[in-house]
């Protein structure tokens, strides 16, 4: 088994690249869709975060409101401390399962982890990060995901800065570009990974 961490900040273009990285027959094991699972109604995240943050966090239908909690965090650094402090562990956990699952395997695992910098992990062969200027990353999520430009500025502020990103990168992408280089990026840091074996 080949072990990759892959990280970028938020509106870096991670689901783009771990989907064509899938394509090239990569085993993705994304960070933030655990997190989704880990919080569904019932689950142990869901449970913890409600009593963190109180009932005005459960959506009509029951799930968490992503958006109220993030509208909690973003303004409040103590309590993003506090809910990472609680979500990585389970987060942590399940990963290191699924890894286990391709240990004895000849097969490249990618780990997405958007937050790689602040939750450094150990047994890595090497390190992917997708880099693009901060203010693309911002008009990014203000076209794609329908942020107000102080929303996104806040989040991408929120996190490590580039300079961090870069450097803990064994191969950057650069994802300032259109699809078509993206691809050829790609493309190039797969050749790069199966290198490693």
């Amino acid at each position: 088994m080949i072990l990759i961490g892959l990280t970028g900040g938020i509106g870096s273009g991670k689901s783009e690249v771990s989907a064509l990285l899938t394509q090239h027959g990569a085993i993705v094991i994304d960070a933030d869709l655990i997190v989704r699972e880990l919080q569904q109604p019932g689950q142990q995240a869901f449970i913890k975060i409600v009593e963190m943050f109180g009932s005005s966090v459960v959506a009509a239908d029951g799930t968490l409101n992503r958006a109220a909690i993030a509208a909690e965090v973003f303004k409040d650094k103590q309590a993003l401390q506090k809910l990472n402090d609680l979500v990585h562990p389970l987060v942590r956990e399940e990963m290191n399962l699924r890894i286990e699952s391709h240990r004895n395997s000849d097969k490249v695992v990618v780990l997405d982890i958007p937050l790689l910098v602040e939750n450094p992990r150990k047994g890595l062969d090497g390190v992917l990060v997708i880099d693009l200027d901060s203010e693309i990353a911002v008009s990014r999520l203000v076209e794609q995901r329908k942020m107000t430009v102080d929303d996104a500025r806040a989040r991408v502020n929120a996190q490590s800065t580039r300079e961090q990103r870069l450097a803990i990168a064994n191969h950057v992408i650069d994802n300032s570009g259109d699809r078509v280089a993206l691809e050829r990026q790609v493309k190039t840091a797969w050749s790069w990974i199966t290198s490693l074996k």
